[in-house]
Order: C-alpha cells, then structure tokens, then sequence
C-alpha cells in the first residue's frame, strides 16, 4: 500500500499542491494585505511624499486590474470634506502620523498601521487634528470614478451634492 507520502509527495514540500498566488489581489482580504504590503515598503513611497500647505497632496502610486493605490499627505488642519467613494470599495491606511475620521457614528484617532475598510457609499470625513503631518494610503477597487461630497456639518448628512472626481484621479499626481 502506498503511504501519504509516496502519493501526495514530501508533506513539506506542499506548495506544489497548492494553486498559484494571483498577480493581483481580488478580494477584500487581498487588498487589505496588498496594502498592509505597500506600508510595509517605506522605502518605496517615502521619498515620493511631498507636503502641500494650501491643499492635501496625492499621488497615485500604483493601479491594476479593477483598483488604484493612492498616497496622500496631510498636513495639520487639512481634511478631506465629508465625502464617500461612490460605487468604489477601499482600504485606508494611516501610515504616519495620526488622522481623524469622522462619520454619522462619531469619530475615531487612527495612528501609523491603522487600517480601515470601505464599503460603497460609506460618508466620512478625515482630517488631520493633531500638530504634525500625516501620510495614507488608499486602495480603491474598483478604481476611483467617483467621491461625492456631502453638504452639511458632517458626514451624517447622507445625502449627495453633484461632485466631479478630483482632477488626480485621472492625472497621477498633484
């Protein structure tokens, strides 16, 4: 009789039993994990960050197929505007320093490995309250097509004002 071994090969050796890992991630377990990835690689967005004291600065870091990676910095005071992402899910985040997000349910401080997911059409608000800069990164999936804005004092208010896609996201950087 033939042993496990003899038929499904060394036990340590399983990898070539297993089915390849994808180029690009498709669930949302794999963007969170193709983010917590691009965090991990400083040295690869560090140098690319730069800070912009009249407007939050962006960058699209990389795309794929159905997704986007944007890197953002804040500087002390900017925030995003109450705002969701339309028919895009995401991944949030906070790479350094720290950033309040605010929605209809109150507000959280989110500090460097801070990760947040975003289904379609979830309102927030981010901003950076404390005294030093803040850098994120953003996964969109699929990619950014739309962010629209919500008037009022806080993401509470659900309902959308007409709203143009920030120039960046078809641009690349800003």
């Amino acid at each position: 009789m033939n042993s496990d071994v003899q038929i499904a090969g060394d036990w340590l050796d399983i990898p070539h039993l297993l089915p390849p890992l994808p180029a690009h991630p498709s669930t949302v377990s794999g963007f969170v994990q193709l983010a917590r990835t691009i965090a991990a690689d400083r040295a690869g967005w560090q140098p690319l960050v730069e800070y912009d004291a009249a407007s939050r600065w962006y960058h699209r870091l990389r795309t794929g197929p159905g997704y986007e990676v944007w890197l953002l910095s804040w500087v002390p005071g900017q925030g995003s505007g109450a705002h969701d992402h339309g028919r895009s899910s995401g991944v949030f985040t906070v790479l350094q320093g720290e950033l309040t997000e605010r929605t209809a349910d109150g507000e959280r401080t989110l500090g460097p490995g801070a990760q947040h997911v975003i289904a379609p059409g979830y309102a927030h608000d981010v901003v950076n309250d404390s005294l030093e800069p803040a850098v994120s990164l953003h996964v969109y999936f699929p990619g950014l097509t739309d962010m629209p804005f919500h008037p009022g004092h806080g993401a509470a208010d659900r309902t959308a004002a007409p709203s143009e896609v920030p120039a960046a996201v078809g641009a690349g950087s800003r």
